[in-house]
């Protein structure tokens, strides 16, 4: 995990003493320059200690001094400075000059009563004050919503709770492409489902044995089980979405206007199974309706970036970064998609969102640099100020599902992939949020369902949840006053594993904040895994509910804090943290 100095933490502290000794023995030392940082690693091996420090080894050859000598001087001062001496159970120096630190007890223990005196611990400040915008999933509204969106669902709603945890004003928002081709051949699908035309011929099978394509279907058609079912709701005359089907098959706009709203209201039930709500949907076909591509248009051409050739007009997005130049506007008069994407992130940047995070598939890489292009080149002409690097991007690779070692590839509803009802469906909305955000964002993924469904320590959603019903069990049974573990003697929480889950806890605000800078939720799903075997093992090796009242109190103390920030962390995933399993 990297971890970011947003805090007054015991390494922030350590740190400055490091470096209020390094300076002291530069100007001893008669140096006359900058001896580098000292900067606190955590050792990979837990037994070297809490904090190590290679300041020594780094400034050695400056100072003229040996490491070891250099590493001597520095442990002294450590431990003769009053700010952080009390910080400190010992300082040790190792090889060549590696300074080892280990914490005191009482510098682990006293996360115990700010977890049980902060019901946010872990929330910070780096967005205080600024509006953020994330826009993700944003699918066509031409199908079911498939796996693909469903870990971009997952991604891009845990992202919105990790940037608010951080004081963000965060708006969920939604891109509606309905304009274009996808739309037109969604209505004339529908059309030809209207008309009695089926994809396949009835009863006829192909050289592979699947059904023989109908060679009177719409050629670029869409061919899953659900274009029967808003056929059938169109021809009944019913309203969805607030249209109602005029019944006539010959009405194409009839036709399309029903076939999004049928779409639309499928995908937000999907969305809402999932548990996830956005504030704004917006949609493509406004970009035109209210002139702003024509605005970003006669933006770009101010710009003096655009030129004409072959009939058509082109932007040079290879001044900005992109690998060749790109049309904006084909021979034919149509405009090619990057287009309305710029006129679209123009309008977020004028809507107040500095900060605007796009998470899409990684088929999508290639639109970053056209997107940006675009952006500074209208950015000058209307005086907008847009930074370079607007918007931020998070992409995802696609998912692989299996299920008994076989990849899982068909829905009979959607024709040919899996949706995310049928996920949700087979494995709950847990599942399919912590599995979906396990992995770095552009990391291959295979959802395993036999794991996903599996009531071990191998299953990860049912290893963390269990830890937090476990110790909900613990209360149950203890049935303690709240003020009682605010008082807690927490000095007697000595034993190792005690130590290592407070240690644990005491990570959970920087990690928050590392996982919000980097995009990065997977940080969060693997954190919650480790603290879970953290309190599993500390579960197994200490007893709890023993006579002396004073230590069974601080050990019940320990639990509440765990069980309140797995409870928070689980809350960032959108997962629920149960109290019975």
């Amino acid at each position: 995990m990297q971890i970011l100095e947003t805090s007054d933490t015991p390494r922030v502290a350590l740190q400055a003493a490091f470096n209020k000794a390094l300076a002291n023995m530069a100007s001893a030392a008669q140096f006359d320059g900058a001896l580098p940082s000292a900067q606190l690693e955590q050792p990979k091996d837990s037994s070297h200690g809490d904090w190590a420090c290679t300041a020594a080894l780094a400034c050695a050859k400056l100072l003229k001094q040996n490491p070891r000598a250099v590493a001597e001087q520095l442990k002294n001062a450590l431990l003769a400075d009053a700010s952080v001496g009390h910080l400190l159970d010992s300082v040790e120096i190792a090889g060549p000059g590696f300074i080892n630190l280990r914490l005191s007890p009482v510098v682990h223990q006293a996360v115990v009563s700010k977890v049980l005196a902060n019901s946010q611990f872990g929330a910070g400040g780096l967005h205080a004050g600024k509006k953020v915008m994330v826009e993700f999933v944003s699918a066509n509204p031409t199908g079911p919503l498939h796996v693909g969106h469903t870990r971009q669902a997952a991604l891009g709603d845990a992202l919105c709770n990790l940037l608010a945890t951080q004081s963000a004003t965060v708006t969920r928002e939604f891109y509606y492409n309905d304009a274009g081709n996808q739309i037109h051949n969604l209505a004339i699908s529908v059309q030809a489902r209207c008309q009695g035309i089926a994809p396949a011929l009835d009863g006829q099978l192909d050289e592979a044995g699947e059904p023989k394509p109908n060679p009177a279907w719409p050629e670029n058609g869409y061919r899953g089980d659900y274009i029967a079912d808003i056929a059938a709701d169109f021809l009944a005359g019913n309203t969805v979405g607030g249209v109602t089907a005029n019944k006539d098959a010959n009405d194409l706009n009839a036709l399309r206007t029903f076939a999004v709203a049928y779409l639309r209201r499928e995908q937000d039930r999907d969305l809402n199974s999932l548990g996830l709500a956005f504030d704004v949907f917006y949609l493509e076909s406004s970009l035109y309706s209210d002139g702003h591509v024509d605005g970003a248009i006669k933006a770009l051409q101010t710009s003096g970036k655009t030129f004409e050739q072959d009939g058509a007009l082109w932007l040079r997005t290879t001044d900005d970064g992109d690998d060749k130049d790109r049309v904006m506007r084909k021979s034919d008069g149509t405009y090619t998609y990057f287009v309305p994407d710029v006129a679209y992130h123009i309008q977020k940047w004028q809507r107040g969102f500095a900060k605007v995070i796009n998470v899409q598939g990684t088929d999508h890489y290639g639109t970053i640099a056209r997107v940006r292009a675009g952006l500074q080149a209208a950015s000058a002409t209307l005086a907008l100020d847009i930074p370079r690097g607007y918007p931020d991007y998070v992409l995802h690779s696609m998912v692989k599902v299996m299920r008994g070692g076989a990849e899982v590839k068909v829905s009979k509803r959607a024709g040919n992939y899996v949706t995310m009802s049928d996920l949700i469906s087979w494995v709950g909305r847990d599942a399919v949020r912590y599995f979906m955000v396990s992995r770095k964002a552009d990391s291959e993924f295979v959802f395993d369902l036999d794991l996903a469904l599996s009531k071990s320590e191998e299953n990860p959603v049912y290893y963390i949840q269990y830890a937090h019903a476990r110790i909900c069990s613990v209360f149950n049974t203890a049935q303690v006053a709240a003020d009682v573990l605010l008082t807690a003697q927490t000095a007697l929480l000595l034993a190792p594993k005690e130590i290592g889950l407070m240690k644990r806890l005491a990570e959970y605000p920087d990690m928050l904040t590392a996982a919000a800078v980097f995009h990065a939720p997977h940080t969060v799903a693997h954190w919650l895994r480790d603290c879970a075997a953290d309190f599993h093992s500390c579960y197994n090796s200490e007893k709890v509910l023993v006579e002396d009242a004073d230590l069974k109190h601080a050990r019940l103390a320990l639990y509440a804090a765990t069980r309140q920030v797995l409870a928070h962390g689980l809350g960032v995933l959108g997962m629920s943290a149960p109290e019975k399993m």
